[in-house]
């Protein structure tokens, strides 16, 4: 499977761009694991190109972490041209387009999943992009806007004819959020459209690899994108069979990384969300008060002293 001239081999599974989680520290711990694709949070257009300090900091990528995309999000034409400029200056792999995210905030504002309801936009954008810019361009988007608005059959040739290099589809529609079921079978119903000939790249709903392969195996997608279910999970990415301890270790190490490329307090509040998620802490019996003072941990010592006290109440 190749975007471009970057080849990623026989099925590879990429970990998605997500606000507030898929920061350098993170995407890194992913990649070891074996990801074969990253992607930074996604970027404000408009916060790019006013130059906003928070939004450049995102574009921060790392040789050790490549091949890596950069993704942007915005419902005005020029500032996603002006834009992806910018960030193909900072030397991603790959410029990735959101007209997917459903939260309010974007696509109640007309950018993310609101570009589904204004397709030509959505394809003039596309277009401009690719025009403007020598790297990869790519395209995440939804099913549609609604279920009376299932329109990715169509819409997926129409970005292709637009220049980009491959196109994730997540299962839902707008409407859902994150609610009920992905569905496959559009996703697949493009990959066999035999008009169709850039990577699909399929999302939503897997948890783990055996879940990728079946998705693979059932749908024929050219790659497996995974988001919600890396939370407090890097080693997703990995086939090897990681006991308590060692994936404790990682999350220190994670929680170290991110103290030291920011600071001690947004450190550990970059960490939480991961502690809070992870599945390697459920079923602990009495755990309630344990996690309500690892989530409320102000300082490294303290949440380091808890993890250690967990290790040892389980070794």
């Amino acid at each position: 499977m190749k975007i471009g001239s970057i080849d990623f081999g026989d099925r590879p599974v990429f970990l998605a761009p997500m606000e507030d989680v898929t920061d350098i520290g993170f995407r890194l711990l992913c990649k070891r694991f074996g990801a074969a694709m990253v992607y930074t949070e996604f970027v404000s257009a408009e916060a790019l190109i006013r130059d906003v300090k928070s939004t450049i900091s995102k574009l921060t990528i790392s040789d050790t972490e490549r091949p890596v995309g950069i993704q942007i999000y915005g419902r005005d034409i020029e500032a996603m041209v002006e834009a992806a400029k910018i960030v193909e200056q900072a030397g991603p792999d790959v410029i990735d387009l959101n007209f997917g995210c459903p939260v309010k905030k974007v696509a109640g504002k007309g950018a993310g999943a609101g570009m589904l309801q204004n397709i030509p936009k959505m394809l003039e954008i596309t277009q401009k992009v690719v025009d403007a810019v020598k790297l990869p361009v790519t395209v995440k988007t939804r099913l549609g806007w609604n279920q009376e608005q299932l329109i990715i059959t169509s819409l997926a040739e129409q970005l292709q004819d637009c220049g980009i290099k491959a196109l994730t589809i997540h299962g839902r529609t707008r409407s859902q959020m994150y609610t009920g079921n992905a569905d496959w079978t559009l996703i697949g119903e493009v990959k066999r459209n035999p008009r169709i000939h850039i990577p699909i790249i399929g999302n939503g709903d897997i948890h783990s690899l055996d879940e990728a392969d079946k998705a693979f195996d059932e749908y024929g997608v050219d790659a497996v994108m995974i988001g919600r279910a890396t939370f407090g999970s890097p080693w997703i990415f990995s086939r090897e069979n990681l006991d308590f301890n060692e994936k404790l270790d990682i999350l220190e190490e994670l929680l170290r990384i991110n103290v030291e490329r920011i600071d001690e307090k947004r450190g550990i509040l970059h960490t939480r969300r991961h502690l809070a998620a992870t599945p390697i802490f459920k079923g602990i019996p009495d755990f309630r008060q344990t996690r309500i003072a690892m989530l409320r941990a102000e300082t490294m010592s303290d949440l380091l002293t808890i993890l250690e006290d967990i290790r040892q109440r389980l070794g």
